[in-house]
């Protein structure tokens, strides 16, 4: 096993894993006190070479990583990429393509909807995955040798994997299904952090100018004091004392000490004046401030035709040998429920295929269910 600390043997490393068709990358991080993710080590495994990476080795430079992470001609492969993506592409500068999900892989597959590394490695190599180390503070040093060849064995597992999920994918015409899931993990606005973009994360309740600026805000302002101090959003205020700053627009610690949400003396605290202050600034013009967001009612949830769409999905994806929510989202369902031409991924290429088609026939009874033998059965009417 090579444990690399120093510059060399990452230069030479990261030279041979350019030469291979693809590398296999995990990594292991702390993030439960911080806001930014503390990468503690970093595991590759390419089909002829393997080492884990040591970043808290003292002036170890990681350039040489961050080539191979851009190279076209080397797949990465990564299960559940997007906490590893979101941590290459803060320090490397650029998003790492070409990749593969093999969380993603396995729902094209029909493994389920977020399918488990180890379940994943037992259906597909028949092996057990190690989980002593599972909470290991992989912070600390010196780690063991058996602590860091339980982390090599993340890569080493999915570098014996991923060819064969790719020749099952590509047995099933099923490449170009996953490639779509891969770009949109790979669309840098996910992992925005710009604090004037902070609200879209949240779950607006109104779609009034002052509720939205008020958001916008509140959002903004926690995201910066998160960043500059270095801790979880939560550690600030709660999502919920957002939605209530929103509600009510408290500019005074009276008013601020009045929310249930928010901690008792924050409106005394410079936090609650600086908070109040940028209130102020925002609900000064709160049309201009507000976000641009869509303001036209959406379809009511739930109802009879979503659950029916529900089940439809069920046996499409049961049909297909897909999981379900590869084919389409909640969401998905409630817009195709309120109009035929939604603007949704259910209703474009081969989803609509396997399911869009259907989805649009039964809404509008050229299509029905039933049950026979105890399953769903599909008939055109």
């Amino acid at each position: 096993m090579q444990v690399i600390t120093e510059g060399g043997p990452l230069k030479a490393f990261c030279e041979t894993l350019l030469t291979q068709p693809f590398v296999a990358v995990d990594t292991e991080f702390m993030r439960e006190s911080t806001f930014w993710p503390k990468l503690c080590l970093i595991q590759a495994a390419g089909p002829d070479v393997e080492a884990v990476i040591d970043p808290q080795a003292e002036g170890l430079d990681l350039a040489p990583l961050w080539e191979v992470m851009k190279a076209a001609n080397v797949t990465k492969v990564f299960h559940a990429a997007r906490q590893d993506l979101e941590i290459f592409f803060k320090l490397g500068g650029a998003m790492p393509a070409p990749i593969f999900d093999s969380q993603i892989g396995a729902m094209a597959c029909g493994l389920g909807d977020s399918v488990a590394y180890d379940a994943l490695v037992n259906a597909f190599l028949k092996r057990r995955v190690d989980k002593s180390h599972r909470f290991t503070d992989w912070s600390r040093r010196p780690l063991s040798r058996d602590q860091l060849e339980y982390a090599l064995a993340d890569v080493t597992h999915l570098r014996d994997l991923y060819p064969m999920m790719l020749e099952k994918l590509a047995a099933g015409g099923r490449l170009g299904w996953v490639e779509e899931e891969h770009a949109a993990l790979c669309d840098p606005e996910i992992y925005d952090t710009e604090p004037e973009n902070a609200w879209s994360r949240l779950k607006f309740r109104r779609t009034t100018p002052e509720y939205l600026a008020a958001l916008r805000a509140a959002a903004a302002w926690r995201e910066r004091q998160a960043q500059s101090r270095d801790v979880p959003r939560g550690r600030i205020l709660k999502d919920d004392a957002l939605y209530e700053i929103a509600e009510q627009r408290p500019r005074t610690a009276a008013a601020f000490d009045r929310l249930r949400a928010v901690p008792k003396g924050f409106g005394n605290s410079r936090m609650g004046q600086e908070l109040a202050a940028a209130l102020d600034t925002a609900l000064m013009d709160p049309k201009a401030y507000a976000p641009a967001v869509d303001r036209t009612p959406g379809p009511p949830p739930g109802g009879a035709t979503v659950e029916l769409l529900k089940v439809l999905l069920r046996h499409a994806a049961d049909q297909h040998g897909v999981a379900a929510r590869l084919i389409a989202s909640s969401s998905d369902l409630e817009l195709i429920a309120a109009n035929d031409a939604a603007d949704c991924r259910a209703l474009s290429g081969w989803r609509r295929e396997v399911f869009g088609e259907q989805a649009l026939a039964l809404k509008h009874g050229r299509l029905a269910l039933s049950l026979e033998h105890g399953k769903v059965a599909v008939r055109a009417c």
